[in-house]
């Protein structure tokens, strides 16, 4: 399977994976004003890259910023059906003063999202 097969078949989990994870940006309670970027399948970077266990191509999505120069998230496709996804906030936390949000993720399979926001505790 080449990689513009594997962006189409992993195209509707993908797309769910990415709202599951705006969903979770969006529970921790940011202001508009703050304009924090949301992933989006179609803004993502794509490559395959080789399961050394199994041997199959993984599909691995990257998020960079506008200037195209930091890494904001990835999502990588297993060849079990599984997948992982981070996207980064890197910023307080606009209610609870004693944490820091360094981002949120997301794992599971597509009947089976779950997802969390990464909080640190504020030095």
């Amino acid at each position: 399977m080449d990689l513009n097969t594997h962006i189409s078949t992993n195209r509707p989990l993908a797309e769910n994976v990415c709202q599951r994870l705006r969903e979770e940006i969006n529970k921790l309670g940011f202001a508009a004003s703050d304009n924090l970027p949301y992933p989006r399948y179609d803004d993502a970077r794509f490559e395959l890259i080789k399961d050394p266990f199994t041997g199959e191509l993984n599909l691995s999505c990257h998020w960079f910023d506008a200037a195209k120069s930091q890494r904001l998230g990835r999502l990588q496709f297993n060849s079990d059906g599984s997948f992982y996804a981070e996207y980064d906030i890197i910023k307080p936390h606009p209610s609870k003063r004693q944490w820091f949000v360094e981002g949120v993720t997301a794992w599971g399979k597509a009947d089976a999202i779950k997802a969390e926001a990464k909080l640190l505790p504020q030095p």
